[in-house]
């Protein structure tokens, strides 16, 4: 399995960011990607190939337009309002606020553009997220061209990033954007298992109406963990996508025996939905030791995972996205990797 990084993936690095209350230290750091770079060369899994350079139209089929203009001149309005550090939004227009208004100043901007105030943005923010865009799209170049599995190593991560927003340490959402160009080059059906601990809020909405692009999703219960207004049950899909998202939004304390059912029901979805490419949004902090999460996976565990997603039988694109617990990322993924692939 070849492995696909581009060392500017990690020119992105936050200091502190907004969590219980308090600035703490970032835990979405250059790190993570290090790591698990570390390991994949240890472990010898396969090539490890820098990514082409995409232009901006796969990203505009997934993300508004201005949305992506925002996060491309960002740094020079917030450095042309006096700010030097990296920044958090703190006002959104919600509820009875307005929508439709032109809003010229930064902090206004952040604001529209966003959906949680614990996702830093700095100077090399938009740089590091097209480069992990191209990092997903050239591992989905290579299933087009015959390959049966990618791991795309994503940071900063994507699956909660929306049409116009970014959030929970994602800007980009690199699996839709993944998915897109699948469908836009000529697969008919593609599939998105998300795995992350939180729910994949970003990937579900972009697809909640559309048929081609089947969205699962197993995750923390969101009344009890972020992201809180998005993951439940009842959530399948609405017009022609109807029927074609599922969730299994599981308690805080889920081990792999608790995990285990939900993901064989994701797979029987698969095997009835036959798709042309499945695309995993790889989270791994289900992990136990994880610093922000609440399930009880063991490193073995992870195995078991790769194990259990090879018999699906389709090429498959791994991405990474969440998981904090830095000096066990590198064996965590290492080990879904080497399980599908053995």
């Amino acid at each position: 399995m070849k492995t696909v990084f581009s060392d500017s993936q990690l020119s992105h690095a936050p200091i502190q960011e907004i969590s219980d209350g308090e600035l703490k230290p970032a835990v979405e750091i250059p790190s993570r990607a290090e790591i698990v770079l570390k390991t994949v060369k240890e472990r010898q899994i396969g090539e490890i190939v820098a990514p082409e350079e995409f232009p901006i139209r796969p990203i505009h089929r997934v993300h508004s337009p201005d949305y992506v203009s925002f996060l491309e001149g960002f740094w020079g309005k917030w450095t042309a309002a006096g700010r030097t550090k990296e920044a958090f939004p703190f006002v959104w227009p919600i509820r009875s606020l307005r929508k439709d208004v032109q809003v010229d100043h930064i902090d206004g901007l952040l604001g529209r553009y966003s959906m949680d105030a614990g996702t830093p943005v700095g100077e090399f923010t938009y740089q590091a997220a097209r480069a992990s865009t191209d990092t997903a799209l050239t591992a989905a170049k290579m299933i087009l061209d015959g390959e049966q599995s990618a791991f795309a190593l994503c940071r900063p991560p994507g699956h909660h990033a929306g049409y116009d927003f970014f959030g929970g340490y994602c800007f980009f959402n690199n699996a839709a954007v993944a998915a897109q160009y699948l469908r836009d080059y000529g697969l008919n059906r593609i599939a998105i298992l998300d795995v992350d601990y939180h729910h994949g809020n970003g990937t579900q909405a972009l697809f909640y109406d559309r048929p081609d692009i089947l969205f699962l999703s197993i995750h923390a219960d969101p009344a009890q963990e972020y992201p809180y207004f998005l993951g439940y049950a009842d959530e399948t899909g609405k017009h022609a996508g109807t029927g074609f998202t599922r969730n299994w939004p599981l308690p805080l304390g889920t081990d792999w025996e608790g995990y285990s059912p939900a993901l064989e029901e994701a797979c029987r979805w698969l095997l009835v939905y036959k798709p042309d490419a499945l695309l995993v949004s790889l989270g791994l902090d289900c992990f136990e030791r994880d610093p922000i999460s609440g399930f009880k996976f063991k490193s073995e565990d992870f195995t078991r995972l790769g194990q259990r997603l090879a018999k699906v039988g389709v090429p498959t694109i791994f991405l990474l996205e969440g998981g904090y617990a830095v000096d066990a990322l590198g064996t965590n993924c290492l080990n879904v990797l080497e399980g599908f692939e053995g």
